[in-house]
């Protein structure tokens, strides 16, 4: 609102998309305030003595500006009592010693104190909210982290769930200030209490005149806020690729193949075309925004020189002491300026709660791979082996069948290698085993039992699974092992062990801080190793589990011939007796395990061992002759 003296805003190319009237039901709207009471649960949790702290702080503040405008009004009242009176001599010290001055002195203390309280209170105020706020930022993004951790795999192979993810996670840094406007509001409203009583008590239309004001502006806010919400929203998917192309675009991972493609000019236009059409998107909701809500800032400007004009009036006709004329126009200016703060700070709130939405709808995401009400243990060891029983299954949203009809045994205590062309099911069934999917047709048993009667933590702590796209981390050598038993990552001779077995350990040995040298180009002093190499790091992984069952799903994709054949005579060698389970694309490993399944549009075609496959001359020998063939 534009202010007075006693104070002391088209339609962009790019709105043509947003809706006149907004795609939120009014139920819906207010179902999200209701996040507002779970915010605030979620900072008393992050720390009690800071919120009372801040609540308390403001209480105090927020009594201090009627008091200094009653002070005022005394002050000035009582120095045109004294200049009726006369001068009682030239000199301050004649004033001081007829103590006139004595009432004009307490009042004039007793504003300045209540002016420099209110400073060092609010310096206090926003130090208790800064740190809250932060330590409230952390607590979020804690839990979002530990909820997302129990989320079932499918919500992150499904874009929806990742944009979900994505709002939630832009959320989780950015609305603790939700409760400092909380309570900057009830602030503001005991402040604005006070101010309308004396407002009251003096001048009654002064009141009329206030509504007057405020009501066009808080309506264009509200509205404005709920359309910056809409296009927030529905951009998702859209700031996912502006953050991919960004990270893409100048990361050391994807440098080589960037400058060896040309591929820069490529991913800087792209980013700027997406980027560009987002930014049109805001600077026309921008634009429209101030020239509408500076339209009714404008009856605001009228209703408060209306006010003013009227204040004079009554004072002109002898109503009104030239303090009252001070208390009344400051009060009036400030009711305004507050009321206004507090209408307005409601929408933004309402606004905040749209965005609370994506927050804690993302919290209400239920897992659906459940453990049952009474877990069986696990078999320990293994007598009879795992079953595919009929298993079929369809990924989310898929109407194709990733396998069907699959039925197979990985009989305990052997190797089993998976065969096929890619899209065969191989991975699918890996996921399966590891229950990071169920079955939607048929089971898989273990010793006999339904792997849905198995604990999850327990199912995965039994088997020791490393995937083609094993994470490299920017952690030291040690961590990036003992992440394969996580209870165990202090156990630096397990460890070390753990990296024997997988012809790790050399290549440790070789890093200019062994086991404590900090992988990978992320952090400082980080060394990086080549694709073999960190291969070596990622299967010492599955070694250090532990497990009684090992699932190597293209282990050595990375690996040299050399390399590949000396890890798996140590594997086979070091799983004797081991329940193993293998995927890869190389017939000179494949041929390693006890048994071999040929797998083709997600069922088994063939199953034996490598002479008998090849006896068999069928898809499995076809394969096998068309790889041998390369390498005459």
């Amino acid at each position: 609102m534009a202010r007075g003296p006693m104070g002391g805003g088209g339609r962009g190319g790019a709105f043509a998309d947003i809706p006149a009237a907004l795609p939120f039901d009014k139920g819906e709207r207010l179902k999200t305030f209701r996040h507002l009471g779970r915010l605030f649960a979620q900072m008393w949790r992050t720390s009690p003595w800071l919120m009372s702290l801040s609540i308390g702080l403001r209480l105090v503040v927020a009594v201090q500006p009627p008091l200094v405008l009653l002070f005022t009004k005394l002050i000035i009242d009582e120095v045109v009592r004294q200049t009726g009176l006369g001068s009682p001599g030239p000199e301050l010290a004649d004033w001081l010693d007829s103590g006139r001055l004595n009432f004009l002195m307490l009042l004039l203390g007793g504003e300045f104190v209540l002016v420099f309280a209110r400073d060092a209170f609010n310096r206090a105020i926003n130090v208790v909210d800064t740190i809250l706020g932060e330590s409230h930022s952390n607590a979020v993004s804690l839990e979002l982290m530990q909820h997302a951790a129990k989320l079932d795999l499918k919500h992150f192979e499904q874009s929806e769930y990742q944009d979900r993810l994505e709002r939630a996670r832009r959320q989780a840094s950015s609305r603790s200030t939700v409760v400092s406007q909380l309570f900057g509001q009830a602030q503001s409203m005991i402040t604005a209490v006070a101010l309308a009583a004396g407002l009251f008590i003096y001048a009654p239309l002064l009141i009329v005149l206030l509504a007057v004001s405020f009501v066009p502006a808080v309506w264009g806010e509200f509205r404005f806020n709920r359309l910056a919400y809409w296009i927030s929203h529905n951009r998702s998917p859209e700031r996912r690729q502006l953050e991919y192309l960004r990270q893409i675009g100048a990361s050391a991972d994807s440098a080589k193949e960037i400058k060896l493609f040309g591929l820069g000019e490529f991913l800087s236009e792209r980013f700027a075309r997406l980027s560009r059409q987002i930014l049109e998107e805001n600077k026309a909701l921008n634009i429209r925004r101030a020239l509408q809500t500076g339209a009714l800032a404008a009856i605001s400007t009228v209703a408060y020189y209306g006010a003013y004009a009227y204040i004079v009036w009554r004072t002109l006709h002898g109503d009104f002491t030239i303090g009252d004329l001070v208390f009344l126009s400051s009060s009036f200016n400030q009711l305004n300026g507050f009321i206004q703060q507090i209408l307005i700070g409601f929408t933004q709130i309402a606004g905040q709660s749209l965005y609370l939405d994506d927050l804690f709808s993302f919290f209400e995401i239920e897992p659906t791979i459940l453990d049952p009400v009474s877990p069986k243990p696990f078999p320990v060891p293994l007598k009879q082996g795992i079953v595919f029983e009929n298993v079929g299954f369809r990924y989310p949203g898929s109407d194709r069948w990733a396998v069907r009809g699959l039925n197979f045994t990985v009989p305990a205590g052997e190797t089993v290698a998976l065969v096929g062309e890619n899209g065969a099911g191989k991975t699918t069934i890996v996921k399966l085993m590891t229950r990071l999917y169920d079955p939607d047709e048929g089971r898989i048993l273990v010793d006999g039992i339904d792997l849905k009667e198995f604990a999850t933590a327990d199912i995965r702590t039994h088997m020791g699974a490393i995937f083609q796209d094993f994470l490299r981390y920017s952690f030291t050598a040690a961590d990036n092992i003992g992440v394969g038993r996580i209870e165990a990552l202090g156990d630096r001779e397990r460890i070390a062990a753990a990296a024997e077995q997988s012809l790790a350990d050399p290549v440790i040995r070789r890093l200019p801080e062994g086991y404590d040298q900090m992988l990978g180009r992320t952090f400082l002093k980080g060394q990086d190793l080549s694709g073999g190499e960190w291969q070596k790091l990622a299967i010492a992984r599955a070694y250090m589990r532990e497990a009684e069952i090992i699932i190597l799903d293209e282990p050595t994709a990375a690996l040299d011939a050399r390399a590949e054949a000396e890890v798996f005579q140590r594997f086979k060698m070091l799983a004797e007796g081991t329940t193993a389970v293998l995927i890869s694309h190389r017939f000179s490993t494949v041929r390693m395990a006890d048994r071999i399944v040929v797998l083709a549009n997600g069922a088994v075609i063939e199953a034996g061992t490598h002479a008998e496959l090849i006896a068999l001359g069928g898809r499995y020998a076809e394969l096998f002759e068309l790889q041998a063939a390369g390498y005459r």
